[in-house]
């Protein structure tokens, strides 16, 4: 399957982002017009709000213009809330389920790429590429892939597709922008090695590379600061940090004569191991200020001053690495007693 250099990704359609569905689904046809083919969503985003939505807008003829993927593994009960059993994670009961579900809410009979949203410790990983497998066989999903997962399960279920005879995962979703590197010390290679698709999730790091957090002035109340307050510190020291790049990289993306915008959008093209780049538009003015940056080209000169400022393969911030084992987050999992 083809793709294009970005993939709109619908986690801001819905009751947690933009609730009106006549603008999401508009969002979506301004994207398709503009060259995009490819849609990322997944069944937890607004508990399945935004594949209905995503529905709504490929209903009819516009359905083989794209290619339509989803994920599945966290629970749709809601943030805060615990699932009950069974409802979650990637056995075969809950992938099967999982799929059917999302298959509905999608309006499709078929799903073009199915991912797993997280790792998951506790099923063997043959009987998910099992249940993985056979989807691809009933023809309910054409492909599957993984998202934040670690080379060494990737690796690992590279290895248990070939001895067992399953289909292998396509692609890998992992978060990458000019803060979040981390990836190109050991992800990206492994997606290389294993002629995977790398699809990069956050490549404007929740806003900062979009310029939308400035230091001393108050946060746009939509803004994911404001939304999503767990997951932003704007106090911590790596916030701080992020206040001086943002002034840098502004200087870097104006000799550039382009927004700093479409400099970190570029940035994320220019790794040769990418193959697609998630763009997360709540409005259609942030999907306009995005458009057009995947015909933007980073000389040498531009990507060594980003070198400089944010080093391979390292992250401003140590905790933005998307998945944690549960080794280091459950003391019991790393202690006797």
């Amino acid at each position: 399957m083809m793709v294009s250099p970005f993939c709109l990704g619908a986690m801001m359609f819905g009751r947690y982002g933009n609730a009106d569905h006549d603008a999401g689904v508009a969002i979506i046809h301004r994207a398709l017009d503009a060259g995009i083919n490819f849609i990322d969503t997944a069944d937890v985003y607004s508990s399945g709000e935004s594949e209905q939505i995503v529905g709504k807008a490929l209903a009819g003829a516009r359905r083989d213009e794209v290619v339509l993927a989803t994920k599945c593994h966290f629970p749709l009960t809601g943030p805060g809330s615990e699932a009950p059993p069974n409802q979650s994670g990637s056995s075969r009961r809950w992938i099967m389920r999982a799929c059917d579900d999302s298959l509905r809410r999608l309006g499709t009979d078929w799903i073009d790429l199915y991912q797993l949203h997280r790792f998951d410790p506790n099923v063997d990983i043959d009987d998910t590429l099992g249940a993985l497998s056979d989807l691809v066989h009933q023809g309910k999903i054409r492909a599957f892939g993984s998202s934040t997962f670690p080379a060494e399960r990737i690796v690992e279920a590279q290895w248990v597709a070939e001895r067992r005879g399953r289909e292998k995962f396509s692609c890998e979703q992992p978060p990458y922008s000019i803060f979040v590197r981390w990836i190109e010390t050991d992800l990206l290679p492994t997606c290389a090695r294993y002629d995977m698709g790398a699809i990069v999730w956050s490549p404007l790091n929740g806003g900062w590379l979009a310029g939308r957090y400035r230091k001393g002035e108050p946060v746009d109340p939509q803004s994911r600061a404001a939304r999503m307050g767990a997951r932003f510190n704007l106090e911590s020291p790596a916030s701080q940090r992020k206040f001086e790049l943002v002034q840098e990289l502004e200087g870097i993306a104006h000799d550039s004569d382009m927004s700093l915008t479409h400099l970190a959008l570029a940035f994320c093209l220019e790794q040769p191991a990418v193959t697609s780049a998630i763009i997360g538009p709540r409005t259609m003015e942030q999907l306009e200020q995005q458009l057009g940056a995947e015909d933007e080209r980073l000389s040498v000169e531009v990507l060594d001053a980003i070198d400089k400022l944010v080093p391979a393969g390292t992250n401003v911030d140590p905790r933005e690495v998307g998945w944690r084992p549960p080794e280091l987050s459950r003391s019991f999992r790393r202690r006797r007693r």
